[in-house]
C-alpha cells in the first residue's frame, strides 16, 4: 500500500533497477507519514561512508506533535539495505554516472519502506519523446474507444 509516490521520477529519469530499503524514522515522523504529510519529489539518495542517506524529503509534523520534541522537517534520514547491495550500488553510482532516486514510501508488514531506483537522467529531447509517446498512446486509446461504439 503506497503512502506517497514520486511521479516525476519516471519523467525525469530512465529507471534501471529498483530496490526496497527500510527507513530510520523518529516517532513523530511515523505518525506524520501515516497521515500522508510527506513529500519526496525533491528527494535524492547519497552514499556516505558505506551507508545510504535520504536527503531533501520533507515530512511535515502534525499539530499534535509532542511539545518537547523539536521536529526537523528535512533532516537526513538513514536507509537500511544489505551491505552486499550497498557495495553493488556504490560501484554503479560512482563509475557509471547513475543516481539513486526515491520512488515511493509504502507499508510492508507494518513498517514503512522506501522504494528507490538506480536511474540515469534524461535529456530534454528524451523528455519530449516521452511526452509524444504518452500523447500518442492516449490518442490510440481514444480512437479505439470511438471505433468500438
Amino acid at each position: 500500500m503506497s503512502i506517497v509516490q514520486n511521479k516525476k521520477a519516471g519523467f525525469d529519469y530512465f529507471l534501471e533497477e529498483t530496490y526496497e530499503a527500510g527507513v530510520v524514522l523518529e516517532g513523530w515522523e511515523v505518525k506524520a507519514i501515516r497521515a500522508g504529510r510527506v513529500q519526496i519529489k525533491e528527494g535524492h539518495i547519497i552514499i556516505r561512508n558505506g551507508e545510504l542517506w535520504l536527503l531533501n524529503s520533507h515530512i511535515t509534523p502534525l499539530n499534535s506533535a509532542s511539545t518537547h520534541v523539536r521536529p526537523d522537517t528535512v533532516r537526513t534520514r538513514k536507509l537500511m539495505l544489505k551491505k552486499m547491495e550497498i557495495n553493488r550500488l556504490i560501484g554503479k553510482v560512482e563509475q557509471r554516472g547513475y543516481s539513486l532516486i526515491p520512488l515511493d514510501f509504502h507499508f510492508k508488514n507494518g513498517r514503512i519502506k522506501c522504494s528507490m531506483a538506480l536511474a540515469k537522467g534524461k535529456k530534454l529531447h528524451d523528455k519530449r519523446d516521452s511526452l509524444k509517446d504518452k500523447d500518442w498512446k492516449r490518442e490510440q486509446e481514444r480512437l479505439m474507444k470511438v471505433h468500438r461504439t
